[in-house]
């Protein structure tokens, strides 16, 4: 069984979507804790699925390094096999990475490598290209630059405000990742091949 660490910064919408599939028996992969870098609103996931939480404020340090630290402390005592980045809006410092790498997976709301960075869906209208997509990657030192896992293609309609599209994003994003998922505790994904999409 695979034992996954989730890290959020907000809703937690790809989270949930994690917790449901986890809550089937054979699913082979269980959610042991949830993590944020602030008070997050998708603690009320944990709170209904029962796992527990830790909270590592980002203010309460004195900078990026020794805040990671503390991270990849409370993120080691849970024993993770992967670490699920939903939403988690911080970056890590580069000794956390390479002391998770490459057990450490995260989603992106575009087809990477376009659109990087965390306005990937308005970048996308604001480029105005036809089709965006959803991503998942692993996590490296760079700003959504790691191996891609899994993506998919999305059309980006004439009538589609930010919102609109990021909900249909979102979809897939959450399909994307929740197999992603399974592949890696079936083996049918080696991270440490950084098989490409």
């Amino acid at each position: 069984m695979l034992k996954l660490v989730v890290l959020i910064s907000g809703g937690g919408s790809n989270l949930r979507a994690l917790l449901e599939a986890a809550s089937d028996a054979e699913y082979p992969a269980r959610v042991v804790a949830i993590g944020a870098d602030r008070d997050a609103e998708g603690f009320e996931h944990a709170e209904a699925f029962g796992i527990p939480t830790f909270t590592v404020p980002f203010s309460s340090f004195p900078d990026r390094e020794s805040w990671g630290d503390e991270m990849l402390r409370q993120i080691t005592r849970w024993g993770a096999d992967l670490v699920v980045l939903s939403g988690f809006m911080r970056l890590f410092p580069p000794r956390v990475v390479a002391a998770l790498s490459p057990n450490m997976i995260n989603t992106h709301p575009a087809y990477l490598p376009e659109f990087p960075g965390a306005h990937g869906v308005r970048d996308a209208l604001a480029a105005g290209v036809t089709q965006t997509g959803a991503s998942v990657i692993v996590v490296d030192n760079g700003v959504d630059s790691g191996p891609i896992l899994a993506r998919e293609r999305i059309p980006v309609h004439p009538t589609d405000t930010e919102s609109v599209l990021h909900d249909r994003v979102k979809l897939v994003e959450r399909r994307l990742l929740v197999q992603t998922v399974l592949d890696i505790a079936n083996g049918t994904l080696d991270l440490t091949e950084k098989t490409l999409a």
